[in-house]
């Protein structure tokens, strides 16, 4: 009886593991980020390498997080980490507030002339004080 109650958590934790990122995966694509970020840097003969490194990069964090590994990184490891997840999620962010329209609604809306840069500095800075303040209390 425990073997058929432990197989079959293997099976729905495989089956709801496999949804959720298939899912993940298909919100990224959805959104178009690797393409555009290609683009954007002049980087389009290498979005396949974009692509693997994605596969690569969901499967190693999936794994690192089901068998707790433990890696010793240094400080400055640990702050290149932080420093290209920011990265990552600024523009899985970025990239769904323009699919959805939200920024040239609310610059049209509010009639903002100038000093939008200023306006997006000012999103990713509390965006990040918020998450700063929600890691370390």
């Amino acid at each position: 009886m425990i073997l058929i109650k432990d197989a079959a958590l293997v099976i729905l934790g495989l089956s709801f593991g496999f949804s959720v990122s298939a899912g993940i995966f298909a919100f990224i694509t959805m959104l178009g980020i690797i393409p555009r970020l290609a683009a954007r840097t002049n980087t389009a003969k290498y979005i396949y390498t974009y692509e693997k490194m994605i596969i690569l990069g969901g499967t190693l964090g999936n794994i690192w997080m089901l068998f707790q590994v433990h890696i010793p990184l240094s400080v400055v490891a640990v702050c290149a980490y932080g420093v290209f997840s920011g990265i990552f999620v600024g523009c899985l962010v970025m990239a769904l507030a323009e699919m959805l329209r939200v920024i040239p609604i609310m610059v049209n809306r509010i009639q903002i002339k100038e000093g939008f840069p200023l306006i997006a500095t000012a999103i990713a800075l509390g965006k990040m004080t918020g998450t700063l303040f929600q890691y370390f209390f």
